[in-house]
């Protein structure tokens, strides 16, 4: 497949550049640093974009692709409305080249909670939802963007992240969170979007991933 990824030079990007390449699909990552990638530049095609958020940057990157992986977000407690304004020129540049498929990287505290999640659970987000509340509000009114976008979205909502390797072991809920599902590791995000490209079941979905 023909893939463009954002954010490719951070922590779950990398992997989702490491995995596609290796996969043998046709790799476009969009960055502005491209010494920071995790592959050979001759793996890949580098579209250097010093503004994520201008589409006119971002349409040729993004024409002709099957498929648009992103791992744009905030990096810190400070959002800033960084996922929501980044993710919006993603979605101009795609809408104005009519490509449709994309999948980004939301949060487990922006899903719906699973009714039958233990009270310990439910109390963990909860917590962690008031300390990245700024974080969580900027991935909300990323999801809202897409939900309104001409898209073929998929949200997917990893909790607590880590560094672990790539086990391609982890659970699934469409809709919603995997039960007391408490982390995963970026490579296996970046698994399960690579995963989810083709899957119909998760167009238009946030898709909650965990061990």
């Amino acid at each position: 497949m023909r893939l463009t990824v954002f954010g490719a030079t951070g922590g779950i990007g990398q992997e989702i550049v490491r995995q596609a390449v290796a996969a043998g699909h046709d790799v476009t990552a969009v960055v502005r640093d491209p010494a920071r990638l995790p592959v050979p530049l001759s793996d890949v095609t580098v579209h250097t974009a010093a503004r994520i958020d201008d589409p006119e940057a971002l349409r040729e990157a993004v024409a002709g692709r099957d498929a648009v992986l992103s791992g744009l977000g905030s990096r810190g407690r400070k959002a800033g409305g960084v996922a929501e304004r980044l993710t919006r020129g993603v979605l101009a540049a795609m809408e104005a080249e009519g490509t449709r498929r994309l999948l980004v990287v939301s949060a487990a505290p922006v899903a719906p909670k699973p009714a039958d999640d233990p009270l310990l659970d439910r109390m963990m987000l909860s917590a962690i939802g008031a300390i990245l509340k700024e974080v969580y509000a900027d991935l909300t009114a990323m999801e809202a963007a897409l939900a309104a976008s001409a898209t073929d979205w998929t949200s997917v909502r990893p909790p607590k992240l880590t560094n672990g390797p790539l086990t391609g072991t982890y659970r699934t809920v469409h809709g919603s969170n995997p039960r007391s599902g408490r982390s995963i590791s970026r490579a296996d995000v970046a698994h399960a979007m690579l995963a989810l490209i083709d899957d119909p079941a998760a167009v238009k979905q946030g898709v909650g991933v965990a061990y």
